[in-house]
């Protein structure tokens, strides 16, 4: 005959010391108080390729027959027109027209020097140009410039490591431009920058096709107004940011866009960045920044929120005592926008000394399949994180999604985090000291209870009377969401709502740690959950329209089988638990309330009726 279980619901609220709930709450809340300087603008991420590129910026062709030729010499080189002026290893491009280029310079400069109305196309076709000190490539003046990479053609633009003034332009990449720009074809082209930006565009940056291995000291890609990607494949190794979009004098500029192509860049700092927005439509990224997520402690912990790693607010994990050093100081995230961050699509690998996916304002995630290994948060937002579908696995953050408002509607979530799993952090910093768990495993009016399997356990307890300022809040409404945590499981600094979806939370039975934390109420109206951990801090739902089953038992190891049957002996529910346990939570439109039901954990059996 199976064991009865030895201990029943908790009867009591188990309130934790003031102190601790309050360092608790504060260490979860810290980083959501930081706020960006910028306040984010209106988003329309309803444009599409049709909207974000002109015919003109995906054509390739050509007339060779009224082209001009340039062809590169050494230090020289001969033009077909005198719209090419040749100053010794100067070429400077002075007119409108197709200039197709060729050759080797070894120390000088092609520069484009036209009418602020001319449009001029530069067709690379095997063409290598280094300048020892300035940009191989430089656009000084045109109305706009494509740069064609000949079909099958191998090029390259280097800059030798040091960088001379020659006007009143800071130029500081081997390939520079003052004016709009886009790079298409079908050949390569080779950036080498041991002393700057590999490609820096003061205005709007398209790069619609060819392939690119990109070498800087700074940031892979660098451009002011926009960067629009598609249909490329890059290959960057940066030492700042690999694509970095910033404008300081316009809020609602500064974004980048990424339709398909792909991306694999190993990044010092950022590995894509915008002072404005992100929207990915698709493609395959690949981000190792800042040494990835095993160093995490490198990453910008004193200047959470800010664009270059930093903003008002921002402050230290308190676990984090450590000195804030330049190093410290750096932004290391994945992906980071300040204003708003939409994914529509696309494959994404992502290993990050800081936050994988951050943005200062809201993160949506409509679509993709994501691997994720973060030093902090895997997905981190300042306001709203909404997740929609997708495929998301995350086998290593601090928290694993964190944001004021969690809103869980579709995808495959799998996440493992060293502290809370879901962390919805709001209100001050302060708002924790006087709440407290409420609805914690107990008897409220009519509570009465007895060892498992010997009488009725009585309703849950209704939520206690301590309260909290906390404003955050957690729902989840649809999708498959499993989490791993060495915290909470589900952490809302204010409101915890679940009312479809199937939800595990596994988590360990020591610690100051919850399966559920809310500050206000959790409620649950509909879908699957099962939760185990911890039963020091144990909380169960304070209200719900189907049945809920919350025991507390003594320590079960890992693998401990859980099987709860109905008085007919179907069996509702089964899971076997990774971690070890103390606190068993059950709920599913299964379980009715009133009913009994029987929880065999191991080789221990009780019988209960469902709240």
């Amino acid at each position: 005959m199976k064991k009865l279980l030895s201990i029943t619901l908790i009867l009591t609220f188990v309130l934790c010391l003031m102190s601790g709930c309050n360092n608790k709450q504060a260490d979860s809340e810290s980083e959501s108080n930081a706020e960006s300087s910028t306040a984010p603008v209106s988003v329309d991420f309803s444009k599409s390729d049709d909207d974000m590129f002109s015919d003109s910026d995906t054509k390739t062709d050509y007339d060779s027959n009224n082209a001009v030729t340039i062809k590169l010499s050494g230090t020289t080189a001969t033009a077909s027109s005198d719209s090419v002026q040749i100053s010794s290893s100067k070429i400077v491009i002075t007119q409108e027209a197709t200039y197709v280029i060729s050759g080797e310079m070894t120390d000088g400069m092609l520069i484009v020097n036209a009418k602020d109305t001319d449009k001029v196309q530069l067709v690379f076709n095997g063409v290598k140009i280094t300048s020892k000190t300035s940009a191989a490539l430089y656009v000084l003046q045109a109305d706009k410039v494509f740069l064609t990479l000949a079909d099958g053609t191998s090029n390259s633009l280097s800059n030798g490591g040091s960088f001379t003034a020659i006007d009143d332009n800071n130029i500081d990449s081997a390939l520079f431009s003052k004016q709009d720009l886009t790079i298409n074809g079908a050949g390569s082209l080779t950036v080498t920058s041991p002393a700057g930006h590999g490609i820096v565009c003061k205005d709007d940056l398209a790069v619609t096709g060819g392939t690119y291995t990109i070498n800087s000291a700074s940031h892979g890609i660098d451009a002011n107004d926009s960067i629009k990607i598609k249909d490329a494949s890059l290959t960057i190794d940066s030492g700042k940011d690999a694509v970095h979009a910033e404008n300081t004098d316009d809020a609602s500029l500064g974004f980048i866009y990424i339709s398909s192509g792909s991306i694999k860049a190993e990044a010092e700092g950022d590995g894509i960045a915008a002072s404005a927005y992100i929207q990915i439509m698709g493609g395959t990224i690949d981000l190792l920044v800042g040494g990835g997520a095993e160093n995490g402690t490198k990453a910008s912990s004193g200047n959470y929120g800010g664009f270059m790693g930093g903003g008002p607010g921002g402050g230290m994990r308190p676990e984090e005592n450590q000195t804030t050093t330049a190093e410290d100081s750096i932004s290391m995230k994945g992906i980071k926008s300040v204003n708003s961050l939409l994914i529509s699509g696309g494959t994404f690998t992502i290993n990050s000394a800081d936050d994988s996916i951050h943005s200062d304002a809201s993160v949506t995630i409509n679509a993709g399949t994501f691997n994720i290994a973060s030093g902090d948060d895997a997905v981190h937002a300042e306001d709203t994180l909404t997740v929609v579908s997708g495929k998301i696995d995350i086998s290593q953050s601090y928290e694993g999604l964190e944001a004021l408002h969690i809103n869980i509607r579709g995808g495959d979530i799998k996440l493992k985090a060293s502290d809370d799993g879901l962390n919805a952090a709001g209100g001050t910093d302060q708002s924790g000291f006087n709440g407290g768990r409420d609805g914690m495993f107990g008897g409220g009016p009519g509570g009465k209870g007895g060892p498992m399997g010997k009488g009725d356990p009585g309703a849950m307890g209704a939520p206690g009377g301590m309260s909290s300022n906390s404003n955050g809040s957690i729902k989840i409404s649809g999708g498959k969401l499993y989490i791993n945590s060495s915290g909470d499981g589900l952490d809302a600094n204010g409101t915890l709502e679940i009312s479809g979806g199937y939800t595990v939370v596994v988590g360990p039975t020591q610690g100051d740690t919850a399966t559920l934390d809310y500050d206000t109420s959790g409620t649950i109206t509909g879908g699957t959950f099962i939760g185990t951990g911890a039963s020091g801090m144990a909380q169960s739902f304070s209200s719900s329209a189907q049945g809920v089953i919350a025991v507390s038992i003594g320590n079960q190891s890992a693998g401990t089988k859980i099987v709860l049957k109905d008085k007919n002996g179907n069996t509702v529910i089964e899971h076997t638990p990774e971690l070890g346990f103390a606190v068993v939570i059950l709920s599913s439109p299964d379980i009715k309330k009133s009913e009994s039901y029987t929880v065999t954990v191991g080789s221990q059996s009780g019988t209960f009726t469902a709240q």
